[in-house]
């Protein structure tokens, strides 16, 4: 049995705090959901209690059984022995207030983009006349399925190249109850989504380059590296959208697009292009936007 389940008959809230420590000891990378040991540790406290996610706080005193420890301690094992990240372990994660599903097939949720969908885009776009957005690489489908909600009247695509991804995605419609207002398309880019066009099109692209990818943590290396790698210099896959994607905005429409720490690269890039670089409250940066007319200005 593991170190956990030969300790004394303990508390849900002294398991956290045993679990915290374990996994602060082992240096571990956070950034997949949390940013710091404690609350890592209470998600897979959490999954492997099978506690109700809005358990109050008397849940807190419980005292927990060895085999429950069992359970706990396997997976505080999985994630410091192979450094996976706690979200592939418990398969569940929150995007925009949001429960998603998520596996090892996909990219796991942490966009700043969310905090702009609980705005609804504004003050860049009026919402009321958004009719039609398309998520551009959905992954799991987080991004397309947070602006359904925040934009009722609109039809969504949700877009991949992944089939892997496109499954994934379509369980959380479905949990959603989203299948009449988002279609999953698979498409390279925009090949494969013919000549549809859209109020809003956002996309969190892959944006690593070669050697910042070569220097991430190990938990990144259980990522589909297809959700990750785009080039040399990691904008492989930017130079595509803004090539193309003022073909498929409508008048007034607007592009807005997660580049990360490529963000000094787009600008050296692109200094012709006047960007403008969303700031957001709850941290996160790397995010431009360009209207339609701005990209067809360029040419």
């Amino acid at each position: 049995m593991g170190q956990l389940s030969h300790t004394p008959d303990i508390t849900v809230a002294q398991l956290i705090e045993r679990g915290a420590r374990r996994l602060a000891r082992a240096r571990l990378h956070y950034g997949h959901g949390t940013d710091n040991p404690r609350d890592e540790a209470a998600a897979l406290v959490w999954h492997a209690l099978r506690l109700p996610l809005r358990a109050g706080p008397r849940v807190y005193a419980r005292r927990v059984r060895i085999a429950e420890r069992a359970a706990v301690d396997a997976l505080l094992q999985r994630r410091i022995k192979e450094r996976v990240p706690a979200v592939y372990l418990t398969q569940r994660c929150w995007f925009a207030g949001l429960s998603m599903y998520v596996d090892a097939r996909v990219l796991i949720p942490r966009s700043p983009l969310a905090e702009l969908i609980e705005r609804r885009f504004q003050p860049w776009i009026d919402p009321p006349r958004v009719r039609a957005i398309l998520d551009l690489g959905t992954g799991s489908g987080c991004i397309a399925i947070a602006c359904a909600r925040a934009f009722a009247r609109a039809k969504v695509d949700a877009a991949d190249i992944s089939g892997d991804a496109l499954a994934v995605a379509q369980i959380n419609v479905r949990r959603h109850r989203l299948q009449r207002r988002v279609r999953l398309r698979r498409a390279d880019h925009f090949d494969g989504l013919g000549a549809a066009s859209y109020d809003i099109i956002v996309s969190n692209p892959p944006y690593v380059g070669q050697r910042e990818l070569r220097l991430l943590p190990p938990e990144y290396r259980h990522e589909p590296a297809l959700a990750l790698a785009a080039g040399r210099d990691g904008l492989d896959s930017v130079n595509i959208i803004l090539r193309e994607a003022a073909a498929h905005l409508r008048p007034g429409g607007i592009l807005i697009v997660e580049v990360g720490n490529s963000e000094r690269a787009v600008r050296h890039r692109f200094p012709q292009l006047p960007f403008t670089w969303l700031q957001f409250e709850r941290g996160g940066g790397g995010v431009f936007l360009l209207t339609r007319a701005q990209l067809r200005a360029q040419g």
